[in-house]
């Protein structure tokens, strides 16, 4: 799933019946799962977008930021991403590029046009919010099955579908997350919801997908995207419109040099 991309907790699903047949334990079901939402998205190459995100503190008060987002999938390894700040004044050309990896830690680079020079993100301070948002950097990279180990809960009704509840542990030490509950429904393997829990296994937020459309005949992308933080009382939504998919973008898109020239 990549979240701002990002790439979606969604090879078909008679190939996953085998896979989740097999598995005896609650971890091997998970992991089943995650596997099988992940081939499910594989194939769409490259991907643009345009984002809006709106912040909200505890009182209700907004603001609104405008963005365009680029992504393009590596055969191998995880996935590149660019987020371009088109509006308000003050953030416009700031870019953030991702590159997200099965293994190690992900590389990030925010660039701030005010000062005219490329921030690379410690490792470190992945937990750290993006940008203002409820969404931190770590959530921001695509979510490689890799990164996580998972364990199989149970399956329940969420709305009108029936979904799989699963927890995944973050891989990485330096993750601010102890752990995830995802609802992934049953039929498209999309993910619906998230939990999050910090580093003291408190719940911290929560993801809510919405809107789904399919594209290609194939991929599922949410029209919106909510985080709410429990513990502070603010909340992020994310707007996603004009999707667009292999546009013909290469990994030239997505060097260092991008984010000064992304305007």
């Amino acid at each position: 799933m990549t979240l701002l991309t990002p790439k979606t907790l969604l090879v078909t699903a008679l190939t996953a019946l085998p896979l989740l047949a097999q598995a005896q334990t609650p971890e091997e079901q998970g992991l089943a799962i995650a596997v099988e939402a992940d081939q499910r998205d594989e194939g769409w190459g490259d991907s643009e977008s345009t984002m809006t995100m709106v912040l909200r503190n505890k009182h209700g008060q907004e603001s609104v930021r405008e963005m365009r987002n680029r992504s393009l999938e590596v055969d191998g390894d995880g996935d590149k991403s660019l987020i371009i700040f088109d509006q308000p004044k003050d953030v416009r050309g700031t870019a953030l590029l991702t590159f997200s990896h099965k293994d190690g830690n992900d590389d990030q680079w925010l660039y701030l046009p005010a000062l005219k020079r490329v921030k690379r993100i410690a490792s470190n301070n992945k937990s750290g919010p993006f940008m203002g948002s409820e969404f931190a950097y770590e959530d921001i990279s695509s979510q490689e099955v890799e990164k996580y180990t998972y364990k199989f809960l149970r399956e329940e009704p969420c709305g009108e579908l029936s979904c799989f509840v699963i927890e995944r542990y973050p891989v990485d030490e330096k993750s601010g997350y102890t752990k995830q509950i995802s609802w992934i429904d049953s039929s498209e393997y999309r993910a619906q919801k998230i939990d999050f829990y910090d580093r003291k296994k408190s719940h911290l937020k929560t993801l809510t997908f919405h809107d789904y459309s399919q594209y290609l005949d194939k991929h599922w992308r949410p029209a919106r995207m909510e985080m709410v933080n429990l513990q502070t009382g603010k909340s992020t939504t994310l707007t996603f419109s004009d999707y667009a998919f292999q546009n013909g973008l290469s990994d030239k898109d997505f060097d260092q040099a991008s984010l000064a020239r992304a305007r």
